[in-house]
């Protein structure tokens, strides 16, 4: 009977054979993320982001241990299959009516600062010898929503493992140093809360630095933050299948490629959709808003797992270099907008 269950048609391993195979890895993975949520909330501190957490686990562990054969299948499952649907989940975590609140010249904004930033990223990466793909993934991480772009968006680039985590920390310490920075810029650039929150919002990398930094300036900043930071993630989908298109058009002989809608980025707008309408219950919500953080972290951690530091080391300063002058750019151009805009 064993026989039977875990082997497929044609001899190929059934779900228990894969299941045994995957359950090393990924169960580690999991182990790993669901420590690093735990660590956060014991920590009391918001900015503690539990994917930067599990990144630097999964790099202590194949610091220390070097590869492990058996963990790979669970590792590549969490990098990809399980990424991808937790991308899907963060669907249900923003609304149409949330973002079209914020009025045409906000949505303006947002819609501003990615379709700026990702090209300058390319543009500036190729100028100062950063690698294509790396250069990428630093663009779509300032220019979107930080760690969640750079991994969703690597499902199109295909960037080397330390490219991606390279990305991840740079995007970490820009993100951070923002948080800090931005809330005493307010006051001597004249800026009201409004004006504040959605500057920080338009600016900022990662939703919880967004979120903290715009909190700084209080209640009316942190609302118009958060929904400015949710305008970006929105363009989350529509940005990876615009990549997506751009980088077969690029590797493509004549300049002429098939180009394959990523499934996760239709799946993200269809329940940004569906959670629109109100049919979707407040539970579900939830429930995604403890998934989301909790299969990315995994993601990541098997990011860090599948990563050799000595790659990592020899991308050298350069990309760091591309990354503080997207931050300085997305940063700039959000302020231009809001001062010009009057918003």
């Amino acid at each position: 009977m064993e026989g039977v269950s875990s082997r497929g048609p044609g001899g190929a391993p059934g779900p228990l054979t894969r299941l045994r195979r995957l359950l090393p890895g990924l169960g580690l993975c999991l182990l790993l993320a669901l420590a690093s949520v735990l660590l956060r909330r014991a920590s009391g501190i918001a900015a503690l982001n539990p994917v930067v957490i599990a990144l630097l686990a999964g790099l202590a562990l194949r610091a220390g241990l070097g590869r492990r054969a058996p963990l790979d299948p669970g590792i590549a499952f969490a990098i990809r299959p399980m990424l991808r649907f937790a991308i899907v989940l963060l669907g249900l975590q923003v609304t149409l009516t949330e973002v079209l609140a914020l009025g045409p010249g906000a949505l303006a904004l947002a819609v501003a600062v990615v379709a700026v930033t990702v090209p300058a990223a390319a543009w500036l990466g190729a100028r100062m010898g950063v690698p294509q793909p790396l250069a990428l993934l630093l663009g779509m991480g300032t220019g979107i929503c930080g760690a969640s772009a750079i991994v969703a968006a690597n499902q199109v680039v295909r960037a080397k493992d330390e490219d991606v985590t390279y990305a991840l920390a740079v995007i970490t310490l820009c993100g951070t140093l923002g948080l800090v920075l931005l809330p005493l810029l307010a006051a001597p650039l004249g800026l009201d809360a409004q004006s504040y929150g959605l500057w920080a919002g338009a600016s900022l990398h990662e939703v919880v630095q967004a979120v903290g930094a715009a909190a700084a300036g209080g209640p009316e900043a942190a609302q118009s933050g958060t929904v400015m930071k949710l305008a970006r993630v929105m363009l989350l989908a529509p940005a990876i299948m615009a990549l997506g298109w751009w980088v077969a058009r690029q590797g493509a002989a004549g300049g002429t490629a098939k180009v394959q809608v990523p499934w996760f980025a239709l799946g993200f707008l269809g329940l940004v959709l569906l959670g629109s309408t109100g049919l979707v219950p407040a539970v579900a919500t939830e429930a995604s808003r403890l998934l989301v953080p909790l299969l990315m972290a995994a993601s990541v951690a098997a990011l860090g797992l599948a990563t050799d530091l000595r790659a990592l080391g020899r991308r050298g300063l350069r990309p760091l270099g591309l990354g503080v002058l997207l931050s300085l750019l997305i940063a700039g151009l959000a302020l231009a907008g809001v001062l010009l805009l009057g918003l």
